[in-house]
Formats: C-alpha cells, structure tokens, sequence
C-alpha cells in the first residue's frame, strides 16, 4: 500500500479553506427547500407575497392548515390581493383558523369589492342583502350582486334568475348563520 504525504503547510491550508468557505455566507442556506410546504410556510411567515405564493394558500386550507392559510392570505389580503381578502373572509365567516368573526368576514369581502373583485362584489351583496357581518342594504346588496353578475360571474347570475331568493345560493346548514339575532 502506498502512502501519500501531505505536508503539514498543506493540510493547514485545506482545513482553513474548509473554515473560511463555512463562513463565506453564515446566513445562508445552501439547496434551500423551495418547493415545500415549510419553505411556503416560512416565506409566510417572513411576510413575504407574490402570485403563486399566494395561491398555496388555497391547498393550504383544502388541506386542512387553516391556521397557516389564514398567516399566508393575511399577507396577501393586506398587500392587496383581492382574492385572498375573499378567502379571509371564509375563514373568519366559518371560524377556520381563528374565530367565528362575522364583522370581520363582511369588512374583507367589503374591501375586496371596492377594490373591483366580482367575488368580493358578490359576497358583500349578499352579506348587505342579508345584513351578516354589516348593516342590512338590500338595495345595495342587489346593486352589488348585478354587478358582479355583469363581470360574467355565473352564481351572481344564478342568483339574479331566482329573483334575489338567497337560498339558491346558501346551503340549508347556513341557514343558523344568517337567522336575525333578535
């Protein structure tokens, strides 16, 4: 067996070129996980937005994580995607991942509406309509579901068809949610 000898000089400078690369980046994150749930769930948490960042919010809540669907969309929602004010609303209209918050659900989909979205338009017309969340309007609540009926959206047309009839568009198990308080 041949031995190979490698003087000392040299092995002291491969041990400290080992050392000084460890500390080239000590922040850094060589192969970080990009395609992740924790990688999303991280970026989330950091505050981060973007496009497809916040549709993982979708498969975040189908899958059940409604507590960080709910961090990732505030994210969205308050950089102003208007779609993720609309998921907000779900989830503080049906108490997924926080509470219960009708008021809160109402001033989301409020926002999204103003800001053009035809769901958002939608929701606030039937929330106006039924007085869920925010003052009873239902003038203005049909004003808005006929405009979001005019952008094309179907079950705002659908609900135009049935002559405002908000049990074409509310499942029965609802119907506890929208009973008058008094």
């Amino acid at each position: 067996m041949r031995q190979i000898l490698i003087p000392l000089s040299c092995a002291l400078a491969l041990s400290a070129t080992a050392l000084w690369a460890e500390d080239d980046d000590p922040g850094g994150v060589l192969n970080p996980d990009e395609m992740t749930w924790r990688s999303v769930l991280d970026r989330a948490e950091d505050g981060e937005t973007g496009m497809v960042l916040c549709a993982t919010g979708y498969m975040l809540t189908k899958s059940g994580d409604h507590a960080a669907a709910r961090t990732l969309f505030r994210n969205c929602a308050e950089a102003g995607y208007t779609g993720a004010m609309t998921w907000m609303s779900q989830l503080d209209n049906n108490g997924l991942g926080g509470d219960y918050d009708p008021e809160a659900s109402a001033a989301w989909d409020q926002q999204a509406a103003e800001l053009g979205d035809p769901v958002g338009k939608f929701n606030h017309g039937l929330n106006l309509m039924r007085g869920h969340g925010i003052a009873k309007d239902e003038v203005l609540g049909r004003r808005y579901v006929d405009e979001a009926a005019s952008e094309g959206l179907e079950i705002a047309q659908r609900l135009q068809g049935a002559g405002y009839d908000l049990d074409e568009v509310t499942p029965d198990a609802d119907n506890w949610k929208y009973a008058p308080l008094f």
